[in-house]
């Protein structure tokens, strides 16, 4: 099955990016994979304050997919896999395009102005030619019924 991985954050391109996959893989019988990615910790000299900002991040992690989940599937009827990860976000998409050869696509949202983020900047960049899948770069200038009419 053609799968959309898409890498969210509480970014309002993220969200473009996530509508802009569930209604490409709606119209081709695909699934959306919706990837949450915490930055790895820094380290903190006292263990208990590191495993408190630790627990923090996931559980804001996991709140915002499942919350993106829940738009997901009520714009589209698609009930998405959902994974949660620390660590480098390039490194980290790369292990997922590997582990999983249902994945058709890269989803990612670039910023309406300025830098468009960091994996749009490394995945367009030195490894865009080492990817086993297309790249999607949703500018995140696009409205609501533009990504409808796009996608």
């Amino acid at each position: 099955m053609r799968t959309y991985l898409v890498v969210i954050d509480d970014s309002p391109e993220a969200e473009i990016a996530l509508r802009f996959a569930a209604r490409r893989a709606a119209k081709t019988g695909g699934n959306v994979e919706i990837l949450a990615l915490i930055p790895p910790a820094e380290f903190v000299q006292w263990g208990g304050v590191m495993a408190t900002i630790e627990e923090e991040a996931r559980e804001r992690a996991e709140a915002l997919v499942m919350r993106a989940a829940g738009t997901l599937f009520t714009e589209s009827g698609l009930t998405p896999s959902i994974t949660v990860r620390e660590g480098d976000g390039a490194k980290v998409v790369r292990e997922m395009l590997a582990a999983n050869g249902d994945i058709a696509a890269l989803v990612l949202g670039a910023a309406p102005s300025g830098a468009p983020g960091k994996l749009v900047a490394h995945f367009t960049g030195a490894d865009s030619g080492k990817l086993t899948v297309p790249v999607m770069i949703i500018p995140g200038s696009l409205d609501m019924d533009a990504i409808d009419r796009l996608s």
